[in-house]
């Protein structure tokens, strides 16, 4: 299962059926802090998150599962549009991976391929 912070409605959609497609199963949130909560409910297998979002930040979603012993081995993938190429912030925050904005799905699907445990989609 994968959790998938994003404020924006229309992202949020793309990512999700992109995600299910690919044979995950998904729950989205729109903001950092019912992303947490989604999170420490369901324990996913990985988390998508954006950057710039109300309530709590990609950034500090991200700080936040680093933080939680039960939670810290997630993968945890920064998708921006805030960042800059190079930027340290997502990795300093804890973050598995960056995906830069605007982003095709295939180089979302790419990446969690990379991150997951190896195990077939619909075990996840």
């Amino acid at each position: 299962m994968i959790v998938v912070a994003e404020d924006h409605e229309d992202i949020r959609y793309v990512l999700k059926r992109s995600l299910e497609r690919a044979g995950h199963r998904v729950v989205v949130t729109a903001d950092g802090a019912a992303a947490l909560a989604a999170i420490r409910e369901h324990r996913p297998d990985l988390v998508v998150t954006d950057v710039d979002m109300p309530r709590m930040t990609g950034l500090d979603l991200c700080r936040a599962i680093r933080a939680d012993d039960d939670l810290r081995h997630i993968p945890v993938v920064v998708a921006s549009g805030s960042l800059m190429p190079g930027d340290a912030q997502a990795s300093d925050a804890g973050a598995s991976a960056t995906l830069l904005k605007p982003f095709v799905p295939a180089q979302l699907l790419a990446l969690v391929a990379t991150l997951l445990p190896q195990t077939t989609p619909d075990n996840g």
